[in-house]
């Protein structure tokens, strides 16, 4: 019987979302019938490695979220340690991670892109980096944590870029009216488009996270043209990036002139009670357990 360990807790911001995501796959592994351990990871590297060599799982579902665990670093242990593991390896991870790296891939792949520049907290305090309004955001964090949207009228850019807490860069985009669309791809097969309502400005933390906090319709109801597009360019993004097993792309379509926007994409995307994943999968007839345990013999070591 394949044993799996599942990682889950670390040290990001998104610490509270991947207990969550390890809580629901650590019972649907169960349920798939594989023997599975729980690991929560700390701050202390040298004890997850030492709890990995001593129980010696088959193999290593990543359940974390945010920095170290999704930016290529943990996914570095495990092939040093040579334990397949799920989503993608270190150059996949690591790229996608960083806003910056990953919208030059894309770019080099010809995806939509919204316009975007990058600045230092100084330069956003002094200047709009762009014409308003515009979203600012950090470089290497998941989870639309340090989002913001800076307004016609809005007097908060000194404000944001003073207490400016995720590096030396600020990443400044176009903000795309419109609607919010997201597209999961599990190997080589783009899942249902979903849109995500919201009474938000955008789909922030609490939208993607708290219980009632957006609405998720799918299949999303737009034309089969802009569906087809979004569920193509997710796939070629995917591709683009050299991601395995399951990624989601983040889109903005603007219904009244019919662009679509490619955000970025999630090479760990959550796996909790509100998470667009698992719905996308049950909605193409794939139960969270048989998700689970697809994503389990779909783990690989190495790049």
């Amino acid at each position: 019987m394949t044993h799996v360990a599942v990682l889950q807790g670390g040290i990001s911001t998104e610490r509270e979302v991947s207990l969550s995501t390890g809580r629901g796959v650590v019972a649907a592994l169960r349920e798939a019938g594989f023997t599975v351990s729980p690991i929560e990871v700390t701050e202390d590297l040298a004890a997850l490695i030492a709890t990995l060599q001593q129980i010696r799982p088959d193999v290593v579902f990543n359940a974390l979220h945010g920095r170290f665990g999704e930016d290529g670093c943990v996914q570095g242990v495990l092939d040093w340690l040579g334990i397949p593991y799920t989503h993608s390896g270190v150059r996949a991870s690591s790229v996608a991670m960083d806003k910056v790296a990953a919208k030059a891939v894309f770019a080099a792949h010809g995806l939509p892109l919204a316009e975007h520049r990058l600045v230092t907290p100084e330069e956003l305090e002094a200047a709009d980096p762009l014409p308003r309004p515009y979203v600012v955001k950090p470089v290497n964090e998941g989870s639309s944590v340090g989002v913001e949207i800076v307004k016609d009228g809005d007097n908060r850019r000194g404000e944001i870029a003073r207490n400016w807490r995720f590096g030396q860069k600020v990443m400044a985009e176009e903000y795309i009216p419109g609607r919010e669309l997201t597209v999961a791809v599990m190997g080589d097969r783009p899942l249902v488009v979903t849109e995500i309502g919201t009474g938000h400005m955008f789909y922030d933390y609490d939208a993607k996270y708290a219980a009632g906090g957006s609405r998720h319709t799918l299949p999303a109801q737009v034309p089969d043209a802009v569906a087809e597009a979004a569920r193509q360019a997710a796939l070629r993004a995917h591709q683009a990036l050299g991601c395995r097993g399951v990624s989601r792309s983040d889109f903005r379509y603007d219904d009244s002139t019919g662009r679509i926007v490619l955000l970025e994409v999630n090479t760990q995307p959550g796996m909790t009670p509100t998470s667009l994943v698992p719905e996308q999968a049950a909605y193409c007839g794939i139960d969270f357990a048989a998700l689970c345990a697809w994503m389990v013999q779909e783990a690989r070591h190495g790049p």
